[in-house]
């Protein structure tokens, strides 16, 4: 399969939600993948969009969020790059799901989410911003 990217600026906004999710399924529909894969892809780049939105910035001015779509050889590559406090989400921990929900420690989950649904991912630091790169195999 050919390869196709796309690159778009969020802004630090959870309205722009949405937009993101469209143009994710217009991706999958192009490149002919499987609706569940297009589903986990959109709740795993909609997780991350909203812990970057919410936790990232001390301030509240507007930021500029990077997202950068690549598709080749049956593998989407996501790449989310921000200007927010260093965050390394491969650190954190993963939660121990079968306590009940009222003694496990709060946060993690949509982290633990991000990692079952994804292929592959990657965080580095560079010029003060995280980058977080996802990827999806999907096809056969």
């Amino acid at each position: 399969m050919s390869g196709t990217a796309a690159g778009i600026r969020v802004a630090n906004r959870l309205t722009e939600l949405e937009r993101v999710s469209h143009i994710v399924e217009e991706l999958g529909v192009r490149h002919g993948m499987p609706a569940r894969t297009v589903f986990e892809i959109s709740l795993a780049l909609d997780e991350v969009l909203t812990n970057i939105i919410t936790y990232a910035y001390d301030d509240r001015d507007d930021h500029e969020i990077a997202v950068r779509l690549a598709v080749a050889d049956d593998v989407l590559t996501v790449e989310v790059e921000d200007d927010g406090r260093p965050f390394n989400p491969l650190d954190v921990p993963t939660p121990d799901v079968t306590q009940p929900v009222e003694d496990r420690p709060v946060g993690g989950l949509g982290v633990h989410l991000v990692r079952r649904v994804m292929s592959g991912l990657e965080y580095r630091r560079e010029r003060d911003k995280n980058i977080l790169v996802m990827r999806k195999r999907f096809g056969s």
